[in-house]
């Protein structure tokens, strides 16, 4: 069933990661506690319930869409991922830090870039 041009607009494109519940969300959620570590496939099923048989595909397409990394018997989270992770923590810590204050934008604005005066 087709949508509106509106409702095409508010779908939100960016990817979030795993939906909770799925096999790859219990992977990733459990790799990303242990950023620093890497696991085998028997650790990590262990861990997370995911049966074995799930557990391997499950992993290459994680390792496909480059959230965990592998080598030989081993998988870790992504250091894209642990620096995805890291950065929006950062940008998350500064919105909160700013949230009471009041907007300078007077002050912002003396220190704003004319584009126009790069075109001169």
């Amino acid at each position: 069933m087709p949508i509106s041009a509106d409702r095409f607009e508010e779908i939100d494109d960016h990817d979030s990661g795993p939906t909770p519940g799925t096999n790859a969300h219990e992977i990733l959620s459990f790799l990303e506690s242990y950023p620093n570590q890497a696991f085998s496939q028997s650790e990590i099923a262990e861990a997370t319930g995911v049966t074995r048989g799930s557990l391997g595909p499950t992993l290459v397409r994680l390792r496909e869409a480059g959230r965990v990394d592998h080598r030989g018997n081993y998988w870790r989270v992504s250091d894209h991922v642990q620096s995805v992770d890291a950065a929006t923590g950062h940008a998350a810590e500064v919105a909160a830090s700013h949230e009471n204050e009041p907007m300078a934008y007077d002050e912002w604005q003396d220190h704003a870039v004319d584009p126009r005066k790069d075109r001169e």
